[in-house]
């Protein structure tokens, strides 16, 4: 597709499965006065002409759709199926009214084998009692997805010993929870300007990217910019991100990007 597209990206939530800050936890980052140290769950947003797409729907959902204005959903797209990245699916009635529709959702099999059990009442054919998201379920190409004219191109990343995927969409890309990028998924990347990577903490972990791992990446791929995700409170947003090279950053809650796709 020739057309350029301005798209606006808001991420949504930058921070862990537990969030940031964390339940009980009294550390300097869970007590900071920095609105940047407070990280919901890791989601963002694409708007163009009018359309909306949702990457993930983690129980943060609801909150972040007020936060951020978002008055429409034209479809959702989920990078794996655990539970920061899903459970917020039910948040998306409030859509289906003022849409008058069903949304499109699209998924590895995988992650929607593990929707459906887990919203089995979405897909019972029974009469219901009260409301319940409506959704059309895709299994995702390897290729690419194609929403109102921009393409998504599922990238597959190791997640410890799961399935994940990430997504470009023209020469931008939005990774989160991967411990490793495939030789062949690298390839995919290739050329990207603007770069969203998981970069859970300085400490390793078994099932996701720390700091250097992901500086690894950008040395390799090197992009015009890229946001570190997926940040838990061993990470301080100002000195962190003080650490870093030029051009990478730490992404936080409510960040935007003009885009051109």
């Amino acid at each position: 597709m020739d057309e350029r597209r301005k798209v606006r990206l808001t991420v949504l939530g930058s921070g862990t499965s537990v969030g940031v800050p964390t339940i009980g936890c009294t550390c300097k980052v869970c007590r900071s006065d920095d609105p940047r140290n407070r990280r919901l769950r890791p989601s963002v947003c694409l708007r163009w002409d009018g359309r909306t797409v949702v990457i993930d729907t983690g129980p943060d959902f609801r909150q972040q759709a007020l936060l951020y204005g978002i008055d429409r959903v034209d479809a959702v797209l989920f990078t794996h199926a655990h539970a920061d990245h899903v459970l917020g699916l039910d948040d998306l009635r409030p859509f289906n009214f003022r849409q008058r529709g069903p949304i499109p959702v699209y998924a590895s099999a995988q992650t929607l084998e593990v929707i459906r059990r887990i919203f089995s009442y979405i897909f019972h054919d029974g009469p219901t009692e009260s409301s319940r998201p409506k959704i059309e379920t895709h299994v995702f190409p390897a290729e690419k997805i194609v929403v109102h004219g921009i393409e998504f191109v599922p990238v597959p990343v190791k997640h410890g010993s799961g399935e994940c995927h990430g997504f470009r969409f023209g020469n931008h890309a939005y990774l989160t929870d991967h411990s490793e990028i495939p030789e062949e998924s690298l390839r995919l990347l290739e050329g990207v300007e603007v770069l969203f990577l998981d970069a859970l903490r300085y400490k390793p972990h078994p099932t996701h990217s720390t700091v250097e791992a992901s500086l690894r990446t950008v040395e390799r791929l090197k992009p015009r910019e890229a946001y570190f995700t997926h940040i838990s409170h061993d990470l301080d947003h100002a000195r962190a991100e003080s650490l870093l090279p030029p051009g990478v950053h730490l992404a936080w809650d409510g960040l935007e990007l003009e885009l051109e796709v």
